[in-house]
């Protein structure tokens, strides 16, 4: 399969290196320190046109292919992990299925400015008791004639706090299982929503992590998208493309591990000659390399797929569990390389270590997509 890029895909990717190199990269180690959510970051990637790069020009969006947007969340990845992830989410759950679903008068009201970066869009599935199983969820959306009333939790919300549209995911009808299950469109001043406590993560501190709680919240009945009862059917069609974008931040994050880790080896002296020298540390540098690229190559073969509208399930599973396996991997490697000094904040290969593992676990934890894996190949 041949990947050679286009002079307008390596303009891109070019573009976007040269950003986070000099925009995300020196500040990323601040938002990792203070908790700052990295509000310029999307103003000046709105700028880029990198808010929107997965929808038609006429909407606001940039029209790129899904192979040009893993390359960009690669690069900023790269950078600043956070950064990455409020990205990936915005785009490929805050801002897609109001693309695919949504009726005129929904794409007219939140589409355009999503794509343009004026709106944050964000994701609110899970809950306390309904993680893996997303058919548990017990937040319960009651008619009340042109509206419904909202009651329930929502966890671990990626923008949460800071995004202006929740694609939200309710109980219309109970005890049918996912055939009850609908999607709201819910806007951050929604009478009866509010924010709840943020969460204290490992990584990822310049990304918010949120509780939303809905207390009889009103939200208009124009703010279905799609049809009451397609709310499983809407979230289980947005895995693929969320999955190969977590697989692309995979790779940028063991790149960025494995590029200082190099540096470091080159650099620090033992034994009168640079540590780079040593077997045990080339073949862990030659290893972390190879990981890097076979990763990368599943992600771009999954991106590829779903470009030419093929399925991809098997694909993006598998892009996503090697990549962010991989990622945790090399940047446990680049913290031994550093030794001691890999233990200190003071040196970044820390940073990547923490923002790896939940790779691992969102967007469907590797277990799951060792499921999903083995279910496709034993049909």
């Amino acid at each position: 399969m041949d990947f050679s890029l286009t002079e307008e895909e390596r303009l891109l990717r070019d573009t976007v290196r040269d950003f986070a190199a000099k925009e995300l990269a020196p500040m990323a180690a601040h938002w990792d320190r203070t908790g700052e959510f990295p509000r310029q970051n999307l103003e000046k990637m709105a700028q880029l046109g990198l808010m929107g790069m997965l929808f038609p020009e006429e909407v606001g969006g940039a029209g790129t292919s899904m192979l040009s947007y893993v390359m960009a969340l690669e690069e900023i990845a790269k950078a600043c992990a956070a950064t990455a992830v409020i990205l990936a989410v915005h785009t490929s759950v805050g801002t897609m299925p109001i693309y695919l679903y949504g009726t005129p008068q929904q794409k007219s009201r939140y589409l355009e400015k999503l794509c343009r970066g004026e709106y944050l869009g964000a994701f609110a599935l899970t809950e306390p008791q309904a993680g893996s199983d997303a058919t548990k969820i017990r937040t319960r959306a009651k008619d009340n004639g042109d509206h419904y009333l909202v009651s329930g939790n929502k966890i671990f919300i990626t923008n949460g706090g800071e995004a202006d549209i929740y694609v939200t995911f309710v109980v219309t009808e109970p005890g049918i299982g996912h055939r009850g299950i609908s999607c709201l469109l819910v806007d951050r001043d929604t009478p009866g929503f509010s924010i709840g406590a943020a969460e204290k993560k490992m990584g990822l501190n310049g990304s918010k992590t949120t509780e939303l709680i809905f207390d009889n919240a009103r939200v208009p009945k124009e703010n279905l998208l799609g049809k009451p009862g397609d709310g499983f059917k809407i979230a289980m069609s947005l895995l693929d493309g969320g999955r190969i974008g977590i697989g692309a931040q995979g790779v940028g994050i063991a790149r960025g591990a494995y590029e200082h880790a190099l540096a470091y080896a080159l650099e620090r002296r033992q034994f009168d000659q640079p540590i780079a020298n040593f077997q045990a540390i080339l073949f862990k540098l030659a290893d972390m390399a190879t990981r890097i690229e076979a990763g990368r190559l599943l992600v771009y073969q999954a991106a590829d797929l779903r470009d030419r509208g093929k399925p991809c399930s098997k694909e993006a599973s598998m892009a996503k569990l090697f990549a962010t396996d991989s990622a945790m991997w090399v940047a446990n490697q680049a913290v031994q390389i550093f030794g001691g000094y890999g233990y200190c904040r003071d040196f970044p290969v820390e940073r990547y270590f923490r923002d790896a593992k939940v790779t691992q676990i969102y967007e469907g934890t590797n277990q799951i997509q060792r499921m999903v894996i083995a279910k496709i190949i034993n049909r």
